[in-house]
């Protein structure tokens, strides 16, 4: 049960980094995710491995248009995006957080649904590079990243999902009690590591590409 990945080949996989933008991660934000700051570390690791394996690095970016015709349910189910005060198409709020910056050459897909997947060309530049294994890390754990993952398994892709590169915010009570943000995410965590991801840490997929690697240098 559960997918199992034994080997990180770097020209065959591509680190997806979501949504990590100034509306979610900056203080006071309109969607504030506090645990996305806490997860800088592990994705800055993540990034420089990747970028030195020569791995390919893509961002995604969630924005709507500013007359909001592209906003569809998000409108109804999301206050702040109803009214605009985030998420809009050209304001700093959707810009890449300072801390984790694209390189020049790095592709950035810009999506208007929680999957990057849905109404985007992710998956022809998937496979235009040749790739076969995703990374996932950014926000939130059980929207954005968990709907991205289940899309690139859906496309047959294997998906490595970053448990220490992922995280998520505080739930209100909606009739089902509160839902602190490390319970949302540890049980998102175990439902991807039964039906979608291999779940595992930073180090963990570090030490697999870099076990591929040394692999192949051996055989040579």
């Amino acid at each position: 049960m559960g997918m199992t990945i034994d080997k990180i080949q770097a020209n065959r996989t591509a680190l997806i980094v979501v949504d990590m933008q100034n509306d979610f991660l900056l203080p006071g934000a309109a969607l504030e995710t506090p645990m996305g700051r806490d997860i800088y570390p592990s994705v800055k690791r993540l990034l420089a491995h990747a970028r030195h394996s020569g791995m390919k690095v893509i961002y995604t970016v969630h924005a709507h248009r500013a007359d909001g015709s592209d906003r569809g349910m998000f409108a109804e189910v999301w206050p702040p995006i109803a009214t605009g005060a985030c998420l809009v198409d050209g304001r700093p709020g959707v810009d890449i957080v300072a801390d984790l910056k694209p390189e020049e050459d790095e592709t950035i897909v810009k999506k208007h649904r929680y999957s990057a997947f849905f109404g985007t060309d992710l998956d022809m530049i998937l496979r235009a590079a040749n790739i076969d294994t995703v990374a996932i890390t950014g926000v939130t754990t059980e929207n954005c990243c968990h709907a991205t993952a289940r899309d690139a398994m859906f496309n047959g892709y294997r998906v490595a999902f970053i448990s220490d590169a992922t995280g998520t915010f505080d739930y209100p009570d909606a009739g089902f009690g509160a839902l602190a943000a490390t319970e949302v995410h540890r049980v998102t965590l175990g439902i991807l590591a039964v039906s979608t991801a291999h779940v595992m840490s930073t180090s963990e997929f570090i030490e697999l590409g870099d076990a591929s690697r040394n692999g192949r240098r051996s055989a040579a």
